[in-house]
Formats: structure tokens, sequence, C-alpha cells
């Protein structure tokens, strides 16, 4: 979730994979990571094909967020969620991540809920638009081509009214 910014989904869920075969593993640790040499790993990232469209600056976040994750739960990411009381919590607890702003951390929030059954109470409120259970607004909503066709049609007519709106239809 963290690598889904500024390149297609398929690249950006595809990173984790690529860094774990890059580094010799089936899994990924977050120890591991926040211990590796900046410049060794933001390298590990640039191999081609590179993990992200921005390798360097992507590496370094990834370490930040994998050190977050070392500091407050140990190095386990599923801490962020297990044995929360709401979504509301869930919510803070994901806005905390280094790199999650809100609605990075809602559509995360809705990834959990729909993807992975993680509800604690009031989750699809604390989510906002992405926890709506009909909706094709983002990953959490993807579940097979069909539905990855839907989101990226959405996405589609968002960026059309925000240019619509931003352009006020002057033609220019």
């Amino acid at each position: 979730m963290f690598c889904d910014q500024q390149v297609p989904m398929e690249w950006a869920f595809k990173g984790p994979a690529t860094i774990a075969q890059r580094m010799g593993t089936d899994d990924l640790d977050a120890h591991e990571i926040a211990a590796q040499d900046p410049e060794a790993f933001a390298a590990l990232l640039s191999e081609k094909p590179a993990v992200h469209r921005y390798p360097g600056s992507m590496a370094k976040r990834i370490q930040q967020l994998c050190q977050y994750l070392v500091e407050h739960y140990d190095g386990d990411a599923e801490g962020v969620w297990r044995d929360v009381d709401s979504g509301t919590e869930l919510l803070k607890r994901l806005q905390e991540l280094p790199g999650f702003g809100k609605q990075k951390a809602q559509i995360f929030l809705a990834l959990l809920g729909k993807q992975l059954g993680v509800t604690p109470n009031g989750w699809r409120e604390a989510a906002g638009a992405y926890g709506e259970a009909a909706a094709y607004r983002s990953v959490a909503d993807i579940t097979g081509p069909e539905s990855l066709a839907k989101v990226r049609a959405h996405k589609q007519e968002m960026k059309a009214a925000a240019k619509a709106a931003k352009g006020g239809g002057s033609g220019k």
C-alpha cells in the first residue's frame, strides 16, 4: 500500500515481492530493512527494473516506515491493526505511519476491511467513501479484472471532473 503513489497499481503492489526477491528472502522483515545501509537499499530499489518511479526517495521512505514499525510494533505490521477497538482508532494508527495522510489511511483501512476481514466497529465510517460496500473507488475494491476496470473508470471520471473544475471550461 505504501508504494501506491505516482505509479500504476500493479507496479506498486509488485514492489514488495521484488524487494524481497532482491534481498534473497520470501518475506520482508521490517527489522532487516530498517537496518539496511541507506545507499545500498536505494541501489537495491534502483536495479532495473526499478521498484518505483522514484526509487531513491521511495527507499528512504520505506526505511522510515520500517523504522517506525520496529519502534512502535516490534517490526510487526499486523500490530498496527491487531486488537484495535474501533475504526476510528485504526484510522488514527494508520495516519500515524510515516507517509500516510488521511486519504491513504482511509484507503488502507478499506482494504483491510474489505479484503482481509479487519473490521473493528465503525471501520466503514472511518474509511469514509472508500468503505462503502458497493464502491469502486480504490485498490480496496479490486478483486479481479472487472472491478479493476471499474476502479480505473472511476479514477478517470474524478480526474476529468477535477480538470474541468480547475479549467473552468475556458478551452485553454
